[in-house]
């Protein structure tokens, strides 16, 4: 066991690892080409027991048109064809009205848990002055909020599911503007706990605040009212081009089969909802905000109603075609990693510097495209198609091949199929 590690430099804990685990000096080398030559102590910043960066590619995909203003979007993700659909769709919809967006709300919330052996009925009659209590307590900190048009909007007092009979929970609801409010929802929470027990103390127990005990204070990733919802329409006769062998109307018939799927059969519904967060989450990746946040607030509203669904419906009207997503994303434009990261500064500048509501109507237009692409591909040629096409100068580069191989294989699988065995057969072939 590596004894003081956080303590040691980069350097030392590079040398520590490779003695301990027996690594490679092509271990080390690669550490040292990913650190920063001049911006490495920003990024060190970021995180704990950092030795390195680990790359991810910045793409873009342009020619979005949302509610009719046209995008560049930026675009951080490892996996092959994602920017190349998401740019493809655009294209396709930026000459049928393109992507039209709407927040629905923007609420988030935070729950403070505690135990009091003063009954919920009686807690619940003071409720109103036990909130005008607890949001004068931390005034101080929503001041600065509050200018913005943001800060408490209401709470609810709950009483828990519990054996224990005297847990309760306090659910907050905020409006915290262009930042994701991780940090003030915290901060007001804490605060408010400690103004609970001297409100208990002072209404109930004459001064004895021991009977109430906070065991946490928390926002919630849980989001369902902080909402936006991305629409894309035309005629079904314009949807020609993603047809494939299939008359239009025969598609359009193939896509609402495959939506409809994915909102009765779960196990259709997680990968249909993963090609959606294909594109939210490397628009959130490129901003600096939590993709794991988002990811686990939309996954528990696709489950919202007991099991878990697709996110998106569709409706097909005579020869209409409207297809529309509906989501949860709780972003941010300040705060963070949003203005400290350099890239994801780069990526909000590209963006024309949205705030947080444009930001996630920018973050369910690209999800609907990747969605979008998706789904087209399915119920034409079949994912793989296409996908292994990108995926090809990624098995290339795995077999460290020259230009004149990329070429070779390039061409030849322009018309064979493509497969990790195809092309390792192929290069070995022509190598010898």
């Amino acid at each position: 066991m590596i004894k003081g590690f956080s303590k040691l430099s980069a350097k030392q804990k590079v040398q520590e690892l490779t003695a301990a685990y027996g690594l490679s000096s092509d271990f080390n080398k690669t550490i040292t080409q990913h650190i920063h030559p001049d911006l490495q102590e920003k990024y060190n910043q970021f995180s704990e027991n950092t030795i390195s960066n680990f790359y991810m590619p910045f793409g873009v995909a342009p020619s979005f048109v949302i509610n009719n203003k046209e995008y560049a979007i930026p675009m951080v993700i490892e996996e092959s064809s994602v920017v190349a659909a998401a740019s493809k769709a655009a294209k396709f919809w930026s000459s049928r009205g393109g992507f039209r967006t709407k927040v629905i709300s923007s609420k988030k919330a935070g729950q403070l848990f505690f135990k009091t052996d003063i009954a919920y009925e009686e807690l619940i009659l003071h409720k109103s002055e036990i909130e005008d209590f607890l949001i004068n307590s931390v005034k101080d900190i929503t001041a600065s909020m509050e200018k913005r048009g943001g800060g408490i909007l209401g709470m609810n007092l709950l009483k828990e599911n519990t054996d224990d009979n005297n847990l309760f929970c306090l659910l907050v609801d905020f409006e915290t503007k262009d930042s994701m409010g991780a940090n003030f929802i915290n901060s007001c929470l804490e605060a408010m706990g400690e103004a609970l027990k001297e409100f208990v103390s002072t209404h109930f127990n004459s001064g004895d605040d021991t009977s109430t005990q906070i065991i946490m204070a928390i926002l919630s990733n849980y989001t369902p009212e902080c909402l936006v919802e991305c629409t894309v329409e035309c005629s079904i006769d314009e949807l020609a081009p993603y047809a494939g062998s299939y008359s239009a109307a025969d598609f359009a018939l193939r896509f609402k089969n495959a939506v409809d799927i994915a909102n009765t059969n779960t196990h259709r519904a997680v990968t249909h909802n993963k090609g959606i967060m294909n594109g939210i989450d490397a628009v959130v990746l490129a901003t600096g905000n939590d993709f794991r946040a988002i990811e686990a607030g939309v996954h528990a509203y696709a489950a919202q109603n007991g099991k878990y669904l697709g996110l998106t419906e569709i409706t097909l009207d005579k020869n209409n075609f409207k297809y529309t997503l509906r989501v949860p994303l709780a972003v941010g434009t300040v705060g963070g990693l949003t203005k400290l990261h350099p890239m994801a500064k780069n990526a909000l500048e590209l963006l024309q510097s949205p705030n947080a509501h444009e930001l996630m109507q920018i973050m369910a237009a690209a999800g609907m495209a990747n969605n979008f692409s998706a789904i087209a591909a399915l119920v034409t040629s079949g994912i793989q198609k296409g996908h292994m096409k990108m995926h090809l100068s990624n098995i290339l580069e795995e077999f460290a091949c020259n230009a004149q191989e990329k070429e070779e294989a390039e061409n030849h699988f322009n018309s064979n199929t493509i497969s990790h065995s195809a092309v390792k057969s192929f290069i070995a072939k022509i190598r010898s």
